[in-house]
């Protein structure tokens, strides 16, 4: 999901300049599979696993997994979901494989089940199906969307990281993120930004960034109480969140709402202090960020002149990314734009 090449960065496709970035907070969430260990399981039940996923046909393993996701114990369930879970994680062959097996509704049918631990591997199950392109559409027309919210909501720690990475894999559907925006994701994403562990904070955010390209759901996000989690996180350098934050945030500030939530949740100075003290990354997207709210708003202007922002801007147009430069030398030309009556006098001190 993020590629470098030290000379320019992109995260989730779209470009950011040109940098060299080596900072720890570079570490993107990839979600690329279920980060939750192996499950245990009887010898002879690992055995039959391991040869399956070493076999160059595991096909009939599968279609008996498949038939016992509907079996009548609990137990016969988790062990087949579980299974298949381990199948799809380490052979992505098999990850069609088991789709076209007629998994993925049995499988579902198990996000939506009150005993935790069966809606955990059922969860982990379709996030590992999901890796695989063909299988995107299918999860999400059999009706996943719901009940991956459902465990966004009510699952075990490790259900609620999976089920985000899962929506994530799903939104890249363009189709898809309306409706996983209007199926109640978006708040239970922005809590599990503000309350869960390091993982689930970076599976959150990765899933949102891809989520809030659509209009709509950047609302929901600001109606949500998004702002108040992004900016903490980017204001705490130690907590590797401030790139992921930062480019949340650079999705958000197209509309206004959430430039108006921004600052009154004192975003400003956090992304002043950040083209200050940065990495070249992070001084880059801030810079863009403020550049975005003060285009068009002459108190922002102030309010950014007023932290102090000019030196740390001349010091970014002379040796930061091309990019960087590039914005930088518009925002300070921005911010030293001659002002008239009172917004003159008032910001004279500031602007010169």
């Amino acid at each position: 999901m993020e590629a470098e090449n030290g000379t320019n960065f992109t995260y989730m496709g779209r470009s950011f300049g040109n940098t060299n970035v080596n900072d720890d907070s570079s570490a993107f969430s990839d979600c690329n599979s279920d980060r939750s260990g192996e499950f245990p399981t009887a010898s002879s039940e690992s055995r039959r696993l391991f040869l399956a996923c070493t076999s160059e046909n595991s096909d009939d393993l599968i279609r008996q997994l498949v038939l016992d996701l509907d079996a009548c114990s609990i137990d016969e369930q988790k062990q087949a979901a579980m299974e298949i879970r381990l199948l799809a994680k380490n052979k992505p062959e098999n990850r069609l494989k088991i789709a076209r097996a007629g998994a993925i509704k049995p499988l579902i049918s198990l996000i939506s089940s009150s005993d935790l631990q069966l809606q955990e591997y059922g969860v982990t199950a379709i996030l590992n199906l999901s890796l695989c392109d063909e299988n995107k559409e299918l999860i999400a027309s059999s009706g996943a969307i719901k009940p991956l919210v459902r465990a966004l909501r009510t699952g075990t720690s490790t259900a609620k990281e999976n089920a985000a990475c899962a929506l994530l894999r799903l939104s890249q559907v363009e189709e898809n993120k309306v409706a996983i925006g209007r199926s109640g994701a978006i708040p239970l994403l922005v809590s599990l930004l503000e309350v869960g562990g390091i993982r689930g904070k970076k599976d959150a955010a990765t899933a949102l960034y891809s989520l809030c390209s659509v209009k709509e759901n950047k609302i929901r996000a600001v109606h949500a109480g998004i702002m108040k989690p992004l900016v903490e996180l980017m204001a705490d350098f130690g907590s590797n969140m401030v790139d992921k934050s930062a480019f949340v945030l650079s999705v958000l500030v197209s509309v206004p709402e959430a430039r108006t939530a921004l600052v009154e949740e004192g975003g400003i100075p956090v992304l002043v202090e950040i083209v200050e003290v940065g990495s070249q990354r992070q001084k880059e997207i801030a810079v863009v960020i403020l550049l975005q709210i003060c285009e068009d708003n002459l108190t922002y202007r102030v309010m950014v002149a007023r932290e102090g922002a000019i030196p740390p801007l001349v010091a970014l147009s002379q040796s930061g990314t091309n990019r960087a430069k590039q914005k930088a030398e518009t925002l300070i030309d921005l911010l030293r734009q001659p002002r008239s009556g009172n917004a003159a006098a008032r910001t004279s001190d500031v602007l010169v």
